[in-house]
């Protein structure tokens, strides 16, 4: 039953990021109707749309960090949620405060695996410094990450929305570092979803 939700979340991702490619020439980043979520809840809420409460905004309610990089880049981590799958989400959104356009080609990460993921936040990684151990964003089948891709143009003033996905650490792990490449790390609290 797990792997057919994953399976269904991933579908349901690689939709939504298509149609954020499609709408990035626009601009603004306010549009409600493609935002990506690769949740359990979300899956069983619906598809990633507008009336989706699990879908990232591009303006977080709750600030859980805010990361402050290079060429003005400004993350905000809204959320962090386990779900009862054992995994944890991590949802906020990407202000681009420079002067010039941002693509996020080294957030990706190292590893050659990813480079199906491209510009995108597969090189994030929870690390959970009391149990000595780090949790790399998930994959799905073909390699992709379940996370944001399409992460290219972000021009001045815009905002987008992002996810990431990663394997929970236990649960009585409630504080881990956010990290992504070249960005400083930041602590975040992990909250327990929906039953």
């Amino acid at each position: 039953m797990g792997h057919t939700r994953r399976a269904a979340a991933a579908a349901a991702l690689a939709a939504a990021v298509v149609m954020v490619a499609a709408g990035c020439g626009s601009g603004g980043g306010k549009k409600d109707d493609a935002k990506p979520s690769a949740t359990a809840s979300a899956t069983k809420a619906g598809k990633a749309g507008g009336a989706d409460p699990a879908s990232p905004s591009a303006t977080p309610t709750q600030v859980l960090a805010q990361i402050k990089g290079e060429q003005d880049v400004l993350v905000t981590v809204s959320s962090a949620v386990r779900d009862q799958d054992g995994f944890v989400t991590v949802q906020g959104a990407i202000t681009n405060n420079g002067t010039s356009s941002f693509n996020a080609v080294a957030w990706r990460g190292q590893e050659t695996a990813l480079v199906r993921s491209g510009p995108s936040v597969a090189g994030a990684v929870l690390v959970d410094e009391a149990g000595k151990k780090r949790y790399y964003v998930l994959r799905d089948t073909d390699g992709r990450c379940l996370c944001t891709m399409g992460l290219i143009g972000l021009e001045p003033k815009e905002t987008r929305p992002f996810f990431a996905q990663f394997p929970s650490p236990p649960t009585a792990t409630t504080e881990v570092e956010f990290e992504l490449p070249t960005m400083p790390p930041a602590k975040i609290t992990l909250s327990d979803g929906e039953g």
